[in-house]
């Protein structure tokens, strides 16, 4: 048995597809008249891709909601019609499952504290460089070899301070998987 969720149902059918089944057509802006509040003389509830809101009453929701609302069921009972597959699962597999997600959220609280630190002492690193940098070029001979190194490295070294300062996690991540 192929257990579908949520999510895949989300992806099967839009908000539309769901009005729809209900008997109500969208006109071309979108709009039905609103099924939970009386008195709708026009159509006030949008139906986006997917969801729905009623500038009328404030009934709002997704694909589940809307289905619980009209046929007064569960979220249960509004998934298994929409084709959701629902397997209770034992007490010790709950269990196991919520310490692997603390787990799992642990791991990732610890590796961005491991990326911060990185992040902090490598910026400390490329300051510290070019604030050297700025005190030694100007007394070196212009255009010399030594010269030139030190004016690559401060360059460089901008570089790094830019992405660290004000770069995206990604291009910080590449930055440390190239440092090693």
């Amino acid at each position: 048995m192929i257990d579908v969720d949520c999510s895949e149902i989300k992806n099967t059918y839009s908000m539309r597809d769901i009005v729809e089944r209900y008997g109500f057509h969208p006109n071309r802006a979108g709009f039905i008249s609103c099924p939970f509040h009386q008195g709708d003389r026009t159509p006030s509830l949008k139906v986006y891709e997917k969801d729905y809101h009623c500038h009328a009453c404030g009934a709002n929701g997704d694909i589940f909601t809307f289905v619980q609302e009209m046929e007064g069921v569960s979220f249960k009972e509004a998934f298994l019609s929409l084709g959701g597959t629902y397997r209770p699962c034992s007490r010790i597999a709950s269990q196991r499952r919520r310490e692997q997600i603390k787990r799992e959220r642990e791991e990732q609280r610890e590796a961005e504290r491991e990326r911060t630190a990185w992040k902090w002492s490598r910026l400390g690193e490329v300051c510290r460089t070019l604030r050297m940098l700025d005190r030694l070029i100007p007394g070196m001979e212009p255009y010399s070899e030594v010269w030139e190194a030190a004016v690559s490295l401060r360059e460089r070294n901008r570089y790094y301070y830019e992405i660290l300062a004000f770069g995206t996690k990604q291009e910080q991540e590449e930055m440390r998987n190239r440092d090693g």
